[in-house]
């Protein structure tokens, strides 16, 4: 029985790690693009989340996803990452680059989601955009956020309550 591309990339194969990344890229990708005000943070946090994974992949359990790990690793990068923006931000106050640019009514509505999306505490949108827009299940969020499977139930609800809301849509 040959060794799983994990178990390869343990023990020290770049090419089964590169085919783990190739794998789970875009999807962390997707996840990071839902919490990072600007896309291309969010592709420069996924290439910092994949180099911690790989210099960290002796710690991923055995019962463990590859995916669910890289993705805990790329949250908890957002979350240090939105806590330096926020610091910055109070510092500068340069708030009128985020201002929104007329397009097209697809392009409108799907700033307007994530606009919306970015009132939302980050916990709330991380959950959100893992199990709605991510397809992951509440309980792969709640491994990959480090919370427990209620806390993420809630936070689902409660994200959802306030985008219908936001958004203006009936229920």
């Amino acid at each position: 029985m040959q060794p799983s591309l994990i178990q390869q990339a343990k023990a020290g194969s770049d090419i089964a790690f590169s085919r783990l990344v190739a794998e789970h890229q875009q999807a962390v990708r997707a996840f990071l693009r839902r919490l990072c005000a600007r896309p291309d943070d969010a592709d420069d946090m996924a290439q910092e989340a994949f180099l911690t994974a790989w210099a960290n992949l002796h710690r991923l359990r055995e019962d463990a996803q590859f995916r669910t790990f890289v993705c805990g690793i790329a949250y908890r990068k957002a979350l240090n990452d939105r806590r330096s923006q926020g610091r910055s931000l109070r510092r500068d106050s340069a708030w009128s680059d985020l201002q929104p640019q007329s397009a097209s009514s697809t392009v409108d509505k799907r700033v307007a989601v994530e606009a919306a999306l970015q009132t939302l505490p980050v916990e709330q949108r991380a959950a959100v955009s893992l199990c709605v827009a991510g397809d992951y299940s509440h309980s792969e969020a709640a491994e990959i956020l480090g919370l427990p499977l209620g806390t993420v139930k809630s936070h689902i609800l409660k994200g959802r309550q306030k985008l219908t809301e936001l958004l203006g849509v009936s229920s």
